[in-house]
């Protein structure tokens, strides 16, 4: 929903503003990823959002929140032909101000498009129909993970708020059809279930029978 994409965008767009210039070259939580290569892919996203509420549809909804992604078991590797053009584009920009503008330039576009975007209304993307209020509900939890990525090795960074966490997690829990276990907070949950953390030896025990089935990489 648009308050739940705002939320969750506008975190995450803050968290990048507030960046130092030497934070661009840190690792991110994205395998083969800098921060700049995340940060450049979160361009990418805003433009994909802008283009897609400016898609309408007259079909019926052939997705929705959860069902718009897909659930492998196999990490990323970030040699993906579309990952490694992202990692040229990132480098191109050089000057980190130019990439911080340019995703707070279009970041901003597409919140404002979100905000105004009619709930009920049916947008195409992807060869794929959706609600409006579906396609931006899945995007928090995009926007979430990728909060998490970004932060992952910069520890005085702000984490994603509680609200978007909490909607990630449940969406996630659809998305997988499974239920996490209420003693993994809404962070751990999100980290280990999609891979990007490998479990704690008490979180597997927490985790039972679903650790063998680890992890859950959605895209």
């Amino acid at each position: 929903m648009a308050d739940s994409f705002s939320a969750s965008w506008s975190a995450l767009l803050a968290a990048v503003a507030d960046l130092a210039d030497d934070d661009f070259g840190r690792p991110s939580g994205c395998a083969g990823w800098l921060v700049r290569d995340l940060v450049c892919h979160l361009v990418i996203d805003a433009q994909d959002v802008l283009i897609t509420l400016a898609t309408p549809a007259a079909t019926a909804p052939t997705r929705d929140a959860a069902t718009y992604w897909t659930v492998t078991h196999t990490p990323p590797t970030g040699e993906d032909p579309l990952d490694a053009l992202t990692v040229r584009l990132a480098a191109a920009y050089q000057d980190p101000a130019l990439l911080r503008f340019h995703l707070d330039d279009v970041g901003s576009a597409a919140g404002r498009a979100a905000r105004l975007a009619d709930p009920a209304a049916r947008v195409g993307t992807q060869g794929e129909v959706l609600t409006t209020a579906d396609y931006l509900s899945a995007y928090v939890l995009e926007w979430t993970l990728h909060h998490l990525d970004l932060t992952a090795h910069l520890p005085d960074a702000p984490p994603p708020p509680p609200e978007p966490l909490a909607e990630a997690r449940a969406l996630l829990e659809r998305v997988t059809g499974e239920l996490f276990p209420a003693a993994l907070s809404d962070t751990a949950t999100l980290l280990v279930a999609t891979g990007r953390l490998p479990p704690t030896p008490g979180e597997r025990t927490t985790l039972g029978a679903l650790a063998a089935r680890l992890p859950f990489v959605i895209g």
